[in-house]
């Protein structure tokens, strides 16, 4: 008899089961969980698995979601597709967007959300229930998950399902369309549904084109993001180009960084973070890079005039927008370096302008005799001052671009180098920026700054140390400034000593002891004269009888080597050296200080420079009965020069050739101290005839007893001496003479050091290490270091290597 096909109480019917389980499902989609029991769903999902039933149920499952889905969700959201909506399909460019439009696209995206929320909350439930069954398969890897199956049945029976029949596009590419629409209007000022725009962002991001569901596959980033981009591309591009013809460099700035900020908070706020650092890229390279140069290069509006009108936001706006896209800041570079350099240019400009119009010595002679001194000094006076004023300008403009540099370009490594090289290249181009740098830091030097303090003295002095380091040549700026500081310290110009060090110190720090040694040398022979004085004075003491006549001295001991005493004292050219004759009185007072010496340092020389010394005399003058006196300070040679009227009759004249053979003073200091003695108003303490300026070897010069000053104590300038100046055109070209010959012993020395050491190299090498070293103290000519190489062969230092076609050197012991 064969067996009953009914039930035992051990089997499952699966048809029953999945009723109970299918009703209670519509239950959940139609929002009526509340009255189900999911542990008895739970339970008899769980007896289907234990039956081997998986399969079957899952598949059941699948169908229901995919039916539910098809036949009510997208029915509701096709239903909400309405001509309006698709009419923003075809507004996408238009200027703006119709109200019924956007009331349509905002219906259409909150549906498809809510469908979306609903979707999520029911497959959550359904998943709960069907827990068991999704652990089977997890461990046997056969199937996705129910959630993972449901999202996608969402993906592909609601967003991924076409418009119409006559209808291109899907419900997915209207839903981009409207959130890049909506984003667009919020671009524009306008306000749109952020939280609705968010939801709709992370539905996608919640949306996989793959079961495996891996962070790539997202429908975001597959899908919404790449349109998103692309739009954004479009709109910044367009957005660029108008703002370039209709904005200002400011206002086009300002709006670059506005949008880059608005970017920023979108994707935090509006549709997903992980599109900010694409964006950004996006905004930096279509409204940024894209015009960035022509921004920076705006006429009237653009960095030349944002620097020219210290407007430090505007350059900070500029530098940050630029950093984005160009490390090396390449258009920001340029039109700084160029703006510094046209500002060096005009400073320049400006003083040698005054330094052109100065006649040179020979010119003035020419033009009306020895006699014009005067205007000589005016004008050399002049662009002494100009000197000092282009040096101060410069620190000036230094200043104000430090400031830029630190408030607007945040200390950028970039901008600090091209600032250097702009100050170093306009500096450069001024031929005589060593010596005028030199008399600026002599000024402050001397005087120590009128109204200023001590502080502001200190870091001026500590500013023009770092134009320093722009010199190209800085041993043309040793040659000036050691002649200005042997003229401050022989005449006691200086503020002191102790700055005079700090000064050398401040150098040393900045570019090295070998420039400031002979330097210090200077200040080491001052205070050695100084103890040798002192001594001197207690060997006149000890002899028990004063000076004759009351005549005091005070010697200044220098060393040849140290000295530069090829500019200090300056002879006539082209005649040999004549001692000048001293009065009798001063004759047997050196004469004791020299044997004083030659005792105390036998085999030693003593050579007397008059020109490089002052006197302090007592001068009566007697006129009408009444008798006034005045203390002058005068030079050496118009000391001497005084003296021969001490015991000339009243009304007796000594001529100019007299005077010169008297004297034996070089003529052209002759000259120029007979100008000040009888010329200059202030000081007039002898008298010409005839009255002119020019000094003729047949003029007359009498004491003049009609002298009056309001002043006791009156100091002498010679004309066209004394102090420290800017050069004539016959001393620079002595000058710089005299610096290529020390510029030939320095390469040469170079070259012997070099080869010393290496005993073998190439030409090449040898010129490479030949430049190195040299190159922090001048910018070397090529072609006197062949020069060089070429005399130390014949000089049979260095020898020719056995191959010419590669030419090198061998060192000659």
């Amino acid at each position: 008899m064969p067996r009953s096909q009914g039930l035992t109480k051990d089997d499952v019917d699966f048809d029953s089961t999945w009723t109970t389980l299918s009703t209670a499902f519509q239950e959940i989609f139609a929002k009526n969980a509340s009255k189900l029991s999911f542990e008895e769903l739970f339970r008899n999902a769980y007896k289907l698995v234990l039956k081997k039933k998986q399969d079957m149920l899952y598949d059941r499952v699948v169908q229901l979601i995919e039916t539910w889905l098809r036949e009510n969700v997208r029915l509701k959201i096709h239903h909400l597709i309405t001509p309006a909506l698709l009419a923003g399909r075809l507004e996408q460019n238009a200027a703006a967007v119709s109200e019924e439009t956007r009331v349509a696209s905002e219906r259409f995206i909150r549906a498809l959300n809510d469908a979306f929320a609903d979707h999520q909350l029911f497959t959550g439930m359904i998943t709960d229930v069907l827990m068991y069954m999704d652990r089977m398969f997890a461990q046997e890897k056969k199937r996705p998950s129910i959630f993972v199956a449901s999202m996608a049945l969402f993906r592909t029976q609601i967003l991924n399902t076409p418009l119409d029949n006559d209808l291109t596009g899907s419900i997915l590419s209207l839903l981009e369309t409207v959130l890049l629409d909506m984003i667009r209007s919020e671009r524009k000022g306008e306000i749109i549904d952020r939280p609705l725009i968010r939801a709709c962002c992370y539905m996608l991001e919640g949306l996989y084109e793959k079961f495996t569901e891996d962070e790539s596959s997202k429908l975001y980033i597959t899908s919404f993001e790449p349109k998103f981009l692309q739009a954004s591309r479009e709109f910044y591009s367009t957005e660029g180009r108008t703002l370039l013809v209709e904005a200002d460099a400011s206002t086009f700035c300002t709006h670059a960084r506005k949008r880059l900020a608005e970017e920023q908070e979108r994707c935090q706020q509006t549709i997903s973070p992980l599109t900010e650092q694409k964006i950004k890229a996006v905004v930096e390279t279509e409204l940024i890079s894209a015009h960035i140069r022509d921004v920076i290069n705006m006429e009237g509006t653009g960095v030349q005039n944002m620097l020219d009108s210290d407007k430090i936001q505007d350059l900070s706006n500029v530098y940050e927008l630029i950093s984005r896209v160009d490390p090396l800041k390449t258009a920001l570079r340029d039109v700084v370096k160029k703006r510094v350099i046209e500002l060096g240019m005009d400073i320049n400009k400006a003083a040698n302008v005054i330094v052109d119009t100065a006649p040179a010595p020979k010119a003035a002679q020419k033009a009306g005799g020895e006699g014009r001194g005067i205007q000589q000094e005016k004008a050399l006076s002049q662009q002494t001052q100009a000197a000092i004023v282009w040096v101060e300008q410069i620190l000036v403009l230094k200043t104000k671009f430090d400031k830029l540099w630190i408030e607007a370009f945040q200390r950028d490594a970039v901008l600090e180098k091209a600032l250097e090289n702009s100050f170093q290249d306009f500096i450069n181009i001024n031929d005589r920026s060593a010596e005028h740098l030199s008399l600026f830091l002599d000024e402050y030097l001397k005087r120590g700054g009128k109204d200023k303090s001590d502080a502001e003295v200190d870091t001026i002095l500590d500013n023009g140390i770092l134009l320093l380091q722009y010199l190209a040549n800085k041993d043309t700026f040793e040659t000036y400034y050691k002649r200005h500081m042997a003229k401050r310290l022989l005449m006691k110009k200086s503020v002191s000593r102790e700055m005079e060090r700090q000064m050398l110190s401040k150098m040393k720090m900045k570019i090295g002891n070998q420039f400031t040694q002979k330097l210090e040398g200077l200040i080491r022979d001052t205070e050695t004269s100084d103890d040798l004085n002192m001594k001197y004075k207690e060997y006149v003491n000890q002899l028990g009888d004063p000076d004759p006549k009351r005549v005091e001295l005070d010697c200044r001991v220098l060393t040849t080597t140290i000295w530069p005493f090829e500019t200090l004292n300056k002879p006539d050219e082209d005649s040999t050296r004549v001692d000048c004759k001293f009065p009798a009185p001063v004759e047997q007072v050196r004469q004791r200080f020299q044997k004083f010496y030659l005792d105390k340092h036998t085999g030693r020389k003593l050579t007397w420079m008059p020109g490089l010394g002052d006197a302090d005399m007592r001068a009566t003058f007697t006129n009408g009965g009444k008798t006034r006196r005045y203390e002058l300070n005068v030079s050496t040679y118009a000391m001497v020069i005084l003296m021969l009227f001490n015991d000339l009759p009243p009304g007796e004249y000594l001529t100019f050739e007299q005077i010169a053979a008297e004297t034996n003073i070089p003529k052209s200091e002759l000259i120029r101290n007979l100008q000040s003695l009888s010329l200059v108003t202030k000081w007039r303490v002898l008298r010409k005839e005839p009255v002119s300026k020019d000094v003729k070897p047949t003029d007359k010069f009498f004491f003049n007893e009609d002298f009056t000053s309001q002043f006791l104590k009156i100091k002498v300038s010679v004309v066209a001496g004394g102090g420290n100046r800017v050069e004539n055109s016959e001393e620079r070209r002595a000058t710089q003479k005299r610096t290529e010959e020390e510029r030939g012993i320095v390469i040469e020395a170079a070259i012997v050091r070099i080869m010393k050491s290496r005993k073998t190299l190439s030409h090449s090498q040898l010129m490479t290490e030949t430049l190195g070293q040299i190159s922090s103290r001048f910018h070397p000519d090529v072609n006197m270091i062949k020069k060089k190489i070429e005399s130390l062969i014949e000089k049979e230092y260095l020898e020719r290597g056995p191959d010419p076609a590669k030419p090198s050197y061998q060192y000659l012991a």
